[in-house]
């Protein structure tokens, strides 16, 4: 035993083939596509896409969201440059090579959006609509800044990094819970035209046209106060693809309805994939602004 023991034992050598795979596998596992901020990334590149489509089909821009007024100078070409650069600007979202520059477009291009709803403020200021219009562009701006902190991968010393920094962050949730308090008063405003949209099958719709703008109401609340604030944006992410798939996609698959009919007066096939898109971008964009949203913020 005591010979035994006193052997030298020859350890057979190391072989670390499992972490030599896993390195060298690294970029194929990574793929072409953006894996970050999935899935809002996705849904907001969709939303985009389809209207650029739009814009390429119709030579205009998307109906009630018309940020150029009718008046402007090649107007009809603008649109298609915008319909194009939204096209090209979605598809670059999707892939890891290219998203950063795509949100570096998407950012500065919804804020550009944003600022010419300002007149409309000044032009109509008792007018609730005005504020529903503005605070709907709001939303993309709160979901597009989102996507450019996350993704826009400044250097430190870059002199747009503080749009990125955990703060730029904190302002963008802000913004959103703020302009989501008027989206949710244009349903107690305009009630009536809030239950010709929701859908006839669903019972007590007088009650439920109150209910949701009580409930986006509160959610902007909920980011302002920090009262829940995850929750807050979650639950005005859920309402918005809630009228997307309950009003919108049936809009577009069978028709939009009479009473749908009667708020907006048209029924053509613009009108509902408008409607559609115009309501599934800011879906995805309250989604982008979910997912960073953290339970309690403390700064």
């Amino acid at each position: 035993m005591n010979q035994t023991s006193s052997t030298p034992r020859i350890q057979p050598p190391e072989l670390h083939l499992a972490s030599q795979p896993e390195d060298a596998s690294q970029p194929a596992r990574a793929g072409f596509f953006q894996p970050a901020e999935q899935p809002a990334l996705a849904l907001c590149a969709l939303g985009l896409l389809g209207l650029g489509v739009l814009a390429l089909v119709y030579g205009d821009f998307a109906l009630v969201w018309q940020p150029v007024a009718p008046w402007f100078p090649a107007r009809t070409a603008l649109a298609y440059l915008t319909g194009a650069t939204e096209v090209v600007t979605a598809l670059a979202l999707l892939f890891r090579a290219t998203s950063r520059w795509a949100v570096r477009i998407l950012f500065p291009g919804v804020l550009l959006w944003q600022l010419l709803k300002v007149p409309d403020l000044f032009a109509a200021p008792t007018v609730e609509g005005s504020y529903l219009s503005f605070g709907e562009t709001a939303i993309l701006l709160a979901g597009a800044w989102t996507l450019f902190a996350r993704l826009a991968d400044f250097a430190p010393g870059s002199r747009f990094a503080f749009l990125t920094a955990p703060r730029a962050l904190r302002l963008a949730r802000l913004y959103f819970g703020l302009w989501i308090i008027p989206i949710g008063l244009s349903h107690i405003v305009y009630h009536d035209a809030t239950v010709h949209l929701i859908p006839m099958w669903i019972p007590n719709r007088s009650f439920v046209a109150y209910l949701t703008g009580a409930g986006q109401i509160a959610s902007g609340l909920g980011l302002l106060f920090n009262v829940l604030p995850r929750v807050a944006a979650y639950g005005e992410a859920a309402q918005l693809w809630l009228y997307t798939l309950l009003i919108w996609i049936p809009a577009v698959v069978f028709g939009p309805n009479t009473d749908v009919q009667a708020v907006f007066g048209a029924s053509g096939a613009r009108m509902p994939w408008t409607a559609l898109l115009v309501t599934w971008f800011p879906a995805a964009c309250a989604l982008a602004v979910a997912q960073n949203t953290p339970a309690k913020s403390h700064s």
